[in-house]
């Protein structure tokens, strides 16, 4: 059962009034700003699922305050995972962890993960790889993003929204049990790693109550603004990655409404969108199986529109403000070595205090368990003082 105290109850109240008044008008209240803070925890329940981690005191299903890819009020669900045993001076820190491509489907949610469920299969990789942290004394939260079971779409590689939600449930973690410390590291993979680069980006001019030591992006997505030109190419390289194709259409279209999926695909291929509306990635991509490639886009599709959209949410513009790192498998079909490169020079001539590394024999989930050893190493060294080794200059 859902835990709630006279005041949140009150909070939830303030912020459901908030989202109708912001659902007509521009204008707020200064009362119900203050209420609805981003970060402010709304609701909590104790999880048992596949959700929680085994090695965590106790795993909490929570709802929490944010800002949207609109700039307004959203509520966002996530878990927060407390180690066992006594918190340390200062508190628990921090790893919150920005998950890989799911879906978009509520369904898809990390904290709606069962056994059995239809996005496990990634989602038991990266809960095994995150045990690890919690049993090393990390509390570890994890955002399921806008859109993601809460109400309203999914801004799909949004990075604002994205960094957003991985700043905002660090601070809701806080409100919900006072051991959970300052100190904080942000993490993730894939879109999550995307959502890192932001975080490093923007996580501590958001909250600079807070502690942001350092950022770990395990092979960030990225290039979305080439969607267009290459799907439209039609031709059978197309294939392998037919199923992502989907979830950007919906996600642009969840951050700009202009932007109209249904418009954008043809008879043929327009049962990619249920797949992705009423399921998760496997389902996608066994509905991409029946589309012929060259029969994706309509021919009056507005793809300039979805280019110029997605061009603002690449990574090779950002400044890191946090010592940053990549990780990388050579043979990662779905994120390319060369497409990382290329990110990571461009993050260095912005001045990022970056360290890089490629692991030779690891694809795109290989990667996560190949790192842990480096990944562990340098987050102590940043959390004990030391200067990282940098790959830039």
């Amino acid at each position: 059962m859902t835990r709630s105290t006279p005041h949140r109850v009150a909070v939830a109240v303030a912020f459901a009034s908030l989202l109708g008044a912001t659902a007509c008008s521009d204008t707020e209240t200064d009362g119900a700003d203050a209420a609805l803070a981003p970060g402010t925890l709304i609701t909590e329940r104790t999880l048992t699922t596949a959700a929680a981690l085994p090695s965590a005191s106790r795993t909490e299903l929570i709802t929490y305050t944010s800002e949207g890819a609109d700039g307004r009020p959203i509520l966002v669900s996530g878990t927060v995972a407390v180690p066992e045993g006594e918190a340390p001076d200062g508190g628990w820190p921090v790893i919150s962890w920005a998950h890989g491509t799911t879906g978009v489907g509520d369904a898809c949610a990390p904290s709606a993960d069962t056994v059995g469920g239809p996005a496990h299969g990634y989602l038991g990789l990266t809960t095994a790889m995150l045990d690890r942290w919690v049993a090393d004394g990390y509390v570890v939260v994890q955002t399921d993003y806008e859109g993601l079971g809460t109400p309203g779409g999914h801004p799909y590689m949004n990075g604002d929204s994205a960094a957003n939600t991985v700043v905002d449930i660090v601070r809701a973690a806080r409100e919900l049990d006072p051991t959970v410390g300052e100190e904080w590291i942000a993490m993730g993979h894939s879109q999550g790693g995307h959502a890192a680069l932001y975080t490093a980006a923007t996580g501590a001019e958001r909250a600079p109550e807070l502690d942001l030591q350092a950022v770990v992006s395990f092979a960030p997505g990225s290039r979305t603004s080439e969607t267009a030109e290459f799907y439209a190419t039609g031709g059978p390289a197309i294939a392998p990655a037919l199923g992502f194709l989907p979830v950007l259409l919906l996600g642009a279209e969840a951050a700009d409404p202009s932007l109209s999926a249904d418009a954008m695909l043809t008879d043929a291929s327009r049962p990619l969108l249920t797949a992705a509306r009423t399921g998760c990635m496997d389902d996608i991509r066994e509905a991409a199986a029946t589309v012929p490639v060259d029969q994706v886009f309509s021919p009056d599709a507005n793809l300039t529109a979805l280019r110029d959209y997605y061009a603002t949410q690449e990574v090779e513009p950002l400044t890191p403000t946090v010592p940053t790192m990549i990780v990388q498998g050579d043979k990662d079909v779905l994120v390319g070595r060369s497409i990382t490169d290329q990110v990571a020079d461009a993050l260095c001539a912005n001045g990022a205090d970056l360290t890089y590394t490629v692991y030779d024999d690891a694809d795109h989930r290989a990667v996560l368990d190949e790192s842990f050893d480096d990944v562990r190493a340098y987050v102590d060294s940043v959390r004990s003082g030391e200067e990282p080794a940098t790959t830039c200059g």
